[in-house]
């Protein structure tokens, strides 16, 4: 579980470069759209061409996502040396690559692949200028996880001196080769039936409409307190599970069509149903943070509204969920299996209603992906959406309020005498522990953090997700109660044994970053 965890985590450092560049690509599809703009953006005029290319250069990250999560993984997994170990997963990935196109062109008929064939149906991409297997970001993850696992057993590895030239980066290339002409092997004999299956599986979800889109997002957001997400939307949203690709590139490819075509958005673009959780970030965090307003104790509504803010903010317009959701996740998780209920109830409904498109994130995302480029011809689907989304908050706001007044549920502002509603660190805590200047903050943070965890001595290893610093421990009876964590500045602690995860939010790189400082 442990490992999982770890590996899902990893994706989001290539994640993370989607919101910056989906946002040119949606901007440069509203400039292309001459519905908007008339015959100024006509193919043939300066306009439209200018904004072409600024969507290509864009596009980058969308058409080469495979090649970025070969590259990014090793950022979070690799126990030392991240830059070298990103260096050679490039080096691995394209080994794979070239390898099994090779084996494709002269033996594709033994593993059933037609290599000659252009049709989309074939099986077969180009990553990277190479035609080969389209394993998409499945096999990327592959290689590179298998790259990863060479690094951190053989960077290091001594060698005879008159070799010494081949130690370090050299030598984990050199056995990454090897290693792949049997995986390249496997992967020929495999894949084309894995494929199978996914059109399949493709059929299946597709067909059955809005029950299984919010299935889907049941599952999404139930995974959430395991770390285990990733590997819900990931497929969807990043790989062929629905639409050649993946639905993130898919939609950025063909968002300048899309954007003149007239119809329903479920009916041009069907698997955009699996890219709707945007609208439980968007929403209902308006009702859940109002609830937890009003069912505050009297004398602490203050302190909880300066509280609430800053996550609602950051889950609206961002669509980072998490410090909000683990602000009552471990009080009262029931309200998290409410919550993941009406939210797949959500994306059911907005998809009934025939809306579709890339709303995996936040307003800002969402609003320059599809609003902005698609208001001249969505426009009336996308005021019923809004409407839809607020009609769920004031659902979230008074289901929860009843749930919390009911059950005595201790949400934030609710908590027994004595415990103070709060996030931050104590400044007497900071003077005594942290041996930092107060400005720096995330040293602090990582202070508290490491003394909670037991000391430098009792850390194995340490990676971060997006919000979430994950910490292996040797000792688990070492580690002070989640209390002690929330005290210092975080949201929350997922403890399973000796795998611990300090839920600190959108600063986790930098606190990580000081956390290793100390070790």
């Amino acid at each position: 579980m442990e490992k999982v965890q770890k590996f899902g985590a990893a994706m989001f450092t290539p994640v993370l470069l989607f919101a910056v560049f989906g946002i040119i690509v949606g901007l440069a599809a509203l400039f292309k759209n001459n519905l908007v703009w008339g015959d100024l953006a006509n193919p043939d005029t300066a306009w439209y061409k200018v904004w072409d290319v600024i969507s290509r250069g864009a596009n980058t990250v969308f058409s080469q996502m495979p090649v970025l999560f070969a590259i990014g993984l090793p950022v979070s997994l690799a126990k030392k040396q991240q830059g070298r170990a990103c260096l050679e997963a490039f080096v691995v990935y394209g080994i794979f690559l070239y390898t099994t196109s090779a084996m494709l062109e002269y033996w594709g008929p033994s593993f059933g692949v037609d290599f000659a064939s252009t049709a989309r149906t074939s099986g077969l991409a180009t990553v990277a200028g190479v035609r080969t297997l389209d394993m998409g970001m499945v096999g990327a993850l592959l290689i590179s996880g298998i790259t990863v696992m060479l690094h951190n057993r053989f960077f290091d590895q001594e060698v005879p001196a008159v070799v010494e030239i081949f130690r370090g980066s050299p030598l984990v290339c050199l056995i990454g080769y090897f290693v792949m002409i049997p995986v390249s092997l496997i992967a020929c004999l495999v894949w084309p039936h894995v494929q199978d299956a996914i059109a399949s599986i493709q059929g299946f979800l597709i067909s059955t409409g809005s029950l299984g889109v919010g299935i889907y997002e049941l599952l999404e957001r139930l995974m959430i307190p395991f770390g285990l997400h990733h590997f819900i939307y990931a497929p969807f949203l990043y790989d062929a599970a629905v639409v050649d690709g993946g639905i993130k590139a898919y939609w950025a490819a063909h968002l300048s069509e899309i954007a003149v075509t007239q119809g329903s958005l479920a009916e041009i673009f069907p698997a955009g149903g699996f890219a709707l959780m945007g609208m439980c970030k968007m929403f209902a965090p308006l009702g859940i943070c109002a609830a937890f307003y009003v069912t505050a104790k009297p004398e602490r509504k203050k302190k909880i509204l300066t509280l609430l803010i800053p996550v609602l903010v950051t889950a609206v317009f961002t669509g980072i969920t998490e410090p909000l959701e683990f602000t009552f996740l471990f009080v009262a998780p029931v309200l998290y299996v409410v919550h993941s209920i009406l939210a797949g109830l959500m994306s059911a409904v907005t998809f009934a209603f025939g809306i579709s498109g890339d709303f995996s994130s936040g307003l800002i995302q969402n609003a320059a992906l599809n609003w902005l480029p698609l208001w001249s011809t969505q426009g009336g689907s996308y005021v019923i959406q809004i409407v839809i989304g607020l009609v769920f908050a004031v659902i979230y706001f008074f289901l929860f309020r009843f749930l919390i007044l009911k059950l005595d549920l201790k949400t934030p502002g609710r908590e027994p005498e004595g415990e103070e509603s709060k996030l931050y660190s104590k400044a007497d805590y900071r003077e005594k522990k942290a041996g930092a200047s107060v400005e720096n903050k995330y040293a602090v943070k990582a202070a508290a953090f490491l003394e909670g965890l037991g000391g430098r001595d009792n850390i194995q290893d340490v990676t971060n997700c997006a919000t979430r610093l994950r910490v292996t421990v040797k000792d688990a009876a070492l580690v002070k109660p989640e209390s002690w964590f929330k005290e210092n500045g975080a949201h929350g602690l997922v403890n399973n044994g000796k795998a611990l995860q300090i839920i600190v939010g959108l600063t986790v790189p930098t606190v990580r970053d000081e956390f290793e400082k100390l070790l």
